[in-house]
């Protein structure tokens, strides 16, 4: 019989600024150990969310945490399982689909026997090129997770996701981990020295882990053994679960001391590494995820791979036990074969993800269709009823709903309202839901992971920073568009949470929160979202008079009560009732806060910092459009956001930039990470300090922008095929070099740097201006097959590809001292949405923006000296040659930037 327990309650958000009669929504009763004999218990809903209710009644019994999988991937890479013949030695550790499990999803490995590895080298080499060529010739990325058995378009999602568990709800919320804090240190490896903190987590394992390093790869050559890579972050959880299961096992251990060299790579820090094992196992097998699990020869190539396994072999398929045996005779046995076939898979990755531009720049009329195809395609999968686009579990990607207000904008533009509003539509409705939802934090702020159903309502409760980044800069374009202060105080929600709980004492933002936490302080055990969910009594003991308006706020009712009709009317004053809620939130927040927290990963990302900076930078003049009367309600405190921009930033230039090489190192924690700076850390900081200068930050961050561009361009740029390498390209151990492309979880390197280059096309002036212009074009040239075949894959890519043929982008150029007069201007020149304009601001009375502007653009120093009014900010709104007359209110200037051009067909 199931244990009887008090039920968790999840906050559910249903309504924003209005009263409880218009709120729409649910809730639901959890039960704390997920046990699927007693499904999840609905709460009561409001009469017209009825056909919702009943939807999430039908799937609430089998809704599941899916394991941390790897969502930015391309089904053009090769699928070598369609090389050969499945072998004969093949293990499938993922559960099929037609068979009922009460275990979480595994991972899969091959394992090689001596007919499928001969049979596999012995191909004829066209044989082999053929499905490479059809497959991944015209791209040169990422996968899908498993290919999609509907012929695309119609899939529904990029990601394909494994099937769902009925055994656990609460993302695994019976499966734990140990609390470090209560163990004794018997044993200590090498990662004690490191400083990552999923390594730390690692360092009293009885494995003796290295971290990637050439002693490590030294030691393999010595003994002559082969090498297992496990590879993971600090707030994933299935990495946690096969810790406790396997690396904290003592026989376990011992079988990985004796036959391999086991080496740990946090994938946050060691992005490289990660790629590479990564496109290997989504090559061979169809998927993957964290944790990542490789067997390498010395040389580091692959011989075999896959994700979590379990330690004892179940339901047919083996456990990791079996896999370390059987990896040990494979190696012992047809050494030579294996190591051929892993040095074959390379050498053909290698070759086709080291695709060129065929031309110099896309061929017309391209960035248009792969606009039009992406938005099309996302409407496919877009959700009607829970808002989003694909099914459950639901990522927030925000690269999608950049990509549809940017398609808005432009059918706007070109007379064709309709169907702007109906794109406009589905992102705020998509909005909406989200914040709603259980996968916003309304008791704290910020946003988890991902929901595991459709509706938003059940989260995985990890929090991660690009996440909070790229969401915040969404809502804040919502607001834009809109003016509706609801998604300017989700904007501020996010903004405040990461101001309160993930920013450093010097400025810098951590990465991210664990999932699983205890219970209570000195509990053994951690369970996921312990630290986020309440019972009913907790509620009503914490808020005495106030419980009951809280509990009919988000509809918290005892589990027997199951009506989906009843409404409460409330009379009393809209600023009062809200008053009420913040106040109720403030005081769960409170008490929430002495519970055992989360693990903070606090590790400072350069990427991750870049997208956060951005979002700060613009949420400091967008959100002075807010109306003057309005009050913010905790979670929310409301802030001026450009200094923590700038304390982020100078974080980074003080620790992981040095000025002689003008590099940038990767991460930060009680010092510089060994790793150097990557693609993604050049491209998304160069955003994120063009957005500082654009929104009101010192010229300087310009400068240092244009500075890290050439050193992107120095590093990472394949002058003659085009396009931005993944790595530097320096590290021998690094196998492979990738041109990114997939706009994921997090948007590419490359589509970033296209935008980069595109807007400071338009900042300078000359040979320079037309420079990045052409490596712009040279770049998307790359990857035309992926715009035409697979637009949905690269949201963000087709609005750059589009942005780039814009003729010529709407500068609006400020001319004054930096005073209130100066941030009311700016905060006019950002007031409605553009993202094919650049705002750039010159203060006349300082001598080093005027040389700055003289330097790189002189039409900007020549209005900046012949604009100067005393005691009056001057702006100009300049388009194909052409310049406004200068005005100097921001009403004038608003006016000016929201008149409409003529449609054009």
């Amino acid at each position: 019989m199931a244990k009887s327990v008090a039920p968790c309650l999840l906050l559910c958000f249903l309504i924003a600024t209005v009263l409880p009669s218009s709120a729409t929504g649910l809730v639901m009763s959890l039960q704390p150990h997920g046990d699927s004999s007693n499904p999840p218990t609905l709460l009561r809903f409001v009469e017209r969310d009825q056909e919702r209710a009943q939807h999430f009644a039908k799937r609430a019994g089998r809704l599941t945490k899916m394991p941390e999988k790897e969502e930015a991937l391309n089904h053009r890479l090769p699928d070598l399982r369609k090389i050969a013949q499945p072998p004969v030695g093949y293990v499938q550790s993922t559960p099929s689909p037609t068979v009922k499990q009460a275990e979480p999803p595994h991972g899969t490995l091959y394992l090689f026997t001596p007919s499928h590895i001969m049979a596999s080298l012995l191909l004829h080499n066209s044989m082999l090129k053929r499905p490479l060529r059809r497959l991944l010739s015209s791209h040169p990325t990422k996968l899908l997770s498993s290919p999609s058995t509907r012929p695309y378009p119609n899939t529904r999602s990029l990601i394909s996701h494994r099937p769902f568990y009925a055994s656990k709800l609460l993302a695994m919320a019976d499966q734990h981990t140990s609390n470090p804090a209560s163990q004794a240190h018997k044993h200590t490896n090498r990662l004690a020295a490191e400083h990552s903190p999923y390594l730390l987590q690692h360092a009293h394992n009885p494995v003796d882990w290295y971290p990637w390093s050439e002693e490590a790869f030294a030691e393999a050559r010595k003994r002559d053994v082969p090498i297992f890579l496990s590879i993971g972050y600090s707030t994933c959880h299935w990495c946690h679960v096969m810790e406790v299961e396997s690396f904290e096992d003592e026989g376990i251990a011992k079988l990985l001391n004796d036959w391999f060299v086991s080496i740990k790579v946090d994938r946050e820090e060691r992005p490289d590494v990660d790629k590479v094992y990564m496109i290997y196992v989504q090559a061979l097998y169809g998927g993957g995820g964290w944790p990542l699990t490789v067997f390498l020869s010395p040389d580091l190539k692959p011989l075999m791979g896959g994700t979590y396994f379990p330690p004892e072999d179940k339901y047919g398929r083996p456990g990791f036990k079996t896999i370390l045996r059987k990896v040990k005779e494979a190696w012992e046995t047809k050494r030579d074969v294996l190591v051929k076939s892993g040095a074959f898979a390379i050498e053909q990755l290698s070759a086709a993800l080291s695709t060129s531009a065929s031309s110099e720049k896309l061929p017309d009329g391209v960035p248009k269709n792969a606009l039009r195809l992406c938005a099309e395609q996302l409407s496919q999968s877009y959700d009607s009823k829970f808002g989003g686009f694909g099914s459950a579990p639901k990522f927030p990607r925000p690269v999608e709903v950049q990509l549809m207000l940017y398609y808005s904008k432009k059918l706007e533009e070109t007379g064709k309202s309709g169907k702007a509003n109906e794109a406009l539509q589905k992102v705020l409705f998509t909005l909406q839901c989200m914040a709603r939802g259980g996968i916003h934090d309304h008791v704290g702020g910020g946003f988890h992971r991902y929901s595991v159903d459709e509706c938003w309502h059940v989260p995985h409760f990890e929090k991660m920073l690009y996440d909070q980044g790229q969401l915040a800069n969404v809502y804040l374009d919502a607001f834009s568009i809109t003016k509706d202060v609801f998604y300017a105080l989700i904007s501020r929600d996010i903004l405040d949470y990461l101001r309160r709980d993930m920013i450093g004492p010097d400025g810098e933002i951590y990465s991210a929160e664990d999932a699983d936490s205890a219970e209570s302080e000195g509990a053994t055990r951690k369970k996921e979202g312990a630290f986020y969910v309440w019972s009913s009594k907790e509620v009503e003991d914490i808020l005495g008079e106030d419980a009951t308006l809280f509990k009919n706020h988000y509809y918290i009712k005892p589990p027997e009560k199951k009506s989906f009709c009843d409404v409460i009317k409330i009379s009393m004053p809209a600023e009062k009732y809200l008053d009420i809620l913040g106040r109720s939130r403030r005081k769960l927040f409170e008490i929430r806060c002495s519970r055992p927290r989360p693990h903070l990963d606090d590790k400072v990302i350069v990427s991750w910092n870049g997208l956060a900076i951005s979002a700060f930078a613009r949420a400091s003049k967008i959100l002075k459009n807010e109306p003057e009367e309005i009050k913010f309600d905790f979670p929310v405190v409301g802030c001026d956001y450009i200094q923590v921009a700038e304390r982020a930033a100078s974080f980074i230039r003080r620790h992981l930039y040095n000025e002689q090489s003008r590099r940038l190192q990767r991460s930060f924690r009680n010092g510089p990470s060994k790793a150097p700076g990557f693609l993604d850390d050049y491209a998304f900081l160069i955003s994120g300090l063009l957005d500082l200068y654009e929104f009101g930050g010192q010229t300087s961050w310009l400068v240092w922008a244009i500075e890290l561009q050439d050193t992107q361009d120095e590093l990472f740029l394949d002058r003659e095929g085009g396009g931005y390498f993944n790595t530097p390209g320096e590290d021998p151990n690094v196998l492979l070099r990738v041109k990114e492309d997939h706009d994921g979880a997090e948007p590419s390197g490359n589509s970033v740097s296209v935008i980069n280059l595109v807007r400071l096309a338009s900042i300078v002036a000359g040979n320079r201006s037309k420079h990045y212009r052409r490596d712009a074009e040279h770049v998307l040239a790359v990857f035309e097959t992926r715009l035409k075949d697979m637009a949905m894959a690269v949201p963000l890519m087709c609005c750059a590809a589009d942005m780039l043929t814009v003729p010529a982008r709407k500068q609006v150029v400020l001319v004054g001292q930096r005073t209130v007069e100066f941030e009311n201007m700016l905060a006019a020149a950002h007031a409605s949405y553009d993202t094919n304009k650049t705002v750039i601001h010159v203060d006349p009375t300082n001598s080093e923006d005027m040389q700055f502007w003289e330097e790189k653009n002189s039409n900007i120093f020549l209005m900046a000296k012949y604009h100067v009014a005393a005691d009056k900010v001057v702006a100009l709104v300049c388009q194909n040659f052409i310049c406004s007359a200068p005005v100097v209110d921001p009403g004038s200037l608003e006016a000016l930037l929201s008149q409409k051009s003529a449609p054009s067909a």
